[in-house]
């Protein structure tokens, strides 16, 4: 008999995990919820999360199983429920963050003391950390070099789903999957994606329908549904990365030269999801301090009342509010739109990235510690492979470029709706009067955009010992 522990991999398609437990026999399939990682939670991931669960229980009960749920410490509930059951074995995909690598460094000592196998098995990302290196074998820093190894390098097929494998589990012995409330958390105000294989299937066949072959024009406009949304399921691993990239091959396959190219961007994308995961690996300490050093410390401003708007959504400027009113009522945000705010956030409000990787942790339903890290530092010049420093987004002309109708943003801000669009791109101009007139309940811009440019300009400039 074989446990497979789940985590990131709610899924019994495409889990090489589950289908290296199953070649060996009987499986147990397994989740635990972990205090710890709770920790680090938000009511969005949480809902999601239990929903998925769900999606997976209801798999394995098709298939003549059913999922063990329990709650505890990793380190006594895996080999208590290995004893439960006569295990022999316990298999579980690894993950990649520091406080996944302790834990399971942790179990895998629990295990050995318990006299039970074990084995972790590379399933997460395409590549594995360490297999794909410079010429003299160093993890990569720049993505460019990175994504022509990425590139050139075999992808695996998708893990069948072992179906003839899974043991029988009766039903009172699974226990019960918690309520939100019972993990210590309230239903979110934000509506989260459908969870499940059959949902992140739909979303990724609809994309490879038709969206996948202009993604490369259209993906930075948010209002042209260019975009995959499956950012959650590969986040929580409710559909397999080889099957998703499979997918982009046979759309390849369908696809003329210029589609080819749309496709061969969402790829990249793919990659660069691979990338962090590397980066985060190699350098763990990132999630709370910088990657790249400078001199001097960075002197962030981080004003409360600033912040407290840029999290509202009440900047005045419109499609950095949009971004944060679409966070908060769907627990997602448009990927260009996500670049906008960060921008405002380090460069218009000169705060801590910290505090923006806070507030998205909390909120949205997809957050993905070493992607969201990665944008982070990424838009606050502090990352590998980063925006220098001196590139600062204008959230006015970012809003006019991506945005130019407006539509998104009055979609996200109602007391925008039905005002001219060109009215809403120079909002920064106008005077007292034509805001009020315009839109009296909107408010006008928390800063000057110029002039807060040319103080991160300096701040960067003093951190880097210039000045």
């Amino acid at each position: 008999m074989q446990i497979h522990w789940h985590r990131r991999d709610l899924r019994t398609a495409d889990n090489r995990g589950l289908s290296v437990a199953a070649d060996d026999g009987s499986v147990v399939p397994l989740f635990v919820f972990d205090d710890a990682v709770l920790d680090h939670a938000g009511a969005p991931r949480v809902r999601y999360l239990l929903d998925a669960l769900a999606a997976l229980r209801e798999r394995y009960r098709e298939l003549g199983s059913d999922l063990i749920v329990r709650r505890g410490d990793p380190r006594e509930v895996v080999p208590q429920v290995a004893r439960e059951f006569d295990a022999d074995r316990v298999v579980w995909n690894r993950d990649y963050s520091g406080l996944a690598r302790e834990r399971d460094a942790a179990v895998r000592r629990a295990l050995d003391d318990a006299g039970i196998a074990r084995e972790a098995l590379h399933d997460h990302v395409h590549h594995e950390p360490g297999s794909i290196t410079t010429n003299q074998g160093d993890p990569y820093s720049v993505y460019t070099y990175f994504w022509k190894k990425w590139r050139d390098r075999e992808k695996r097929e998708p893990y069948p789903e072992p179906s003839d494998a899974v043991a029988e589990i009766d039903a009172d012995a699974a226990g019960d999957l918690p309520s939100i409330a019972e993990l210590g958390f309230e239903e979110p105000a934000a509506t989260v994606p459908e969870a499940g294989t059959a949902a992140a299937r739909d979303r990724l066949r609809s994309f490879c329908d038709d969206a996948i072959f202009r993604y490369e024009s259209d993906r930075d406009y948010p209002t042209r549904d260019a975009v995959s949304r499956l950012s959650v399921d590969l986040k929580w691993g409710t559909i397999g990365g080889r099957e998703v990239y499979a997918a982009t091959e046979a759309a390849m396959a369908d696809a003329n030269d210029e589609e080819s190219e749309s496709v061969e961007e969402f790829q990249s994308q793919l990659a660069w999801r691979d990338f962090y995961t590397h980066v985060l690996f190699f350098n763990p300490e990132v999630v709370t301090e910088n990657f790249k050093s400078y001199e001097n410390a960075i002197e962030w401003r981080d004003d409360p009342e600033e912040l407290d708007a840029w999290r509202a959504g009440e900047t005045g400027y419109p499609i950095v509010d949009a971004g944060m009113r679409q966070l908060l009522d769907e627990a997602y945000m448009h990927n260009r739109v996500r670049m906008i705010v960060a921008s405002f956030l380090t460069k218009d409000l000169m705060a801590d990235w910290r505090h923006g990787y806070a507030h998205f942790r909390e909120h949205l339903v997809d957050h993905n510690t070493a992607n969201d890290n990665g944008g982070w530092q990424w838009a606050a010049s502090t990352g590998t492979d980063a925006q220098p420093y001196f590139r600062i987004f204008n959230p006015m002309s970012q809003g006019e470029r991506h945005d130019p109708d407006a539509e998104y943003v009055a979609e996200y801000v109602p007391e925008l709706e039905g005002v001219d669009s060109s009215v809403i791109h120079s909002w920064h101009e106008c005077s007292a009067t034509q805001r009020r007139n315009a839109a009296p309940e909107y408010p006008e811009p928390i800063v000057d955009h110029a002039e807060r440019r040319e103080a991160a300009l300096a701040m960067f400039e003093r951190a880097r010992g210039e000045d």
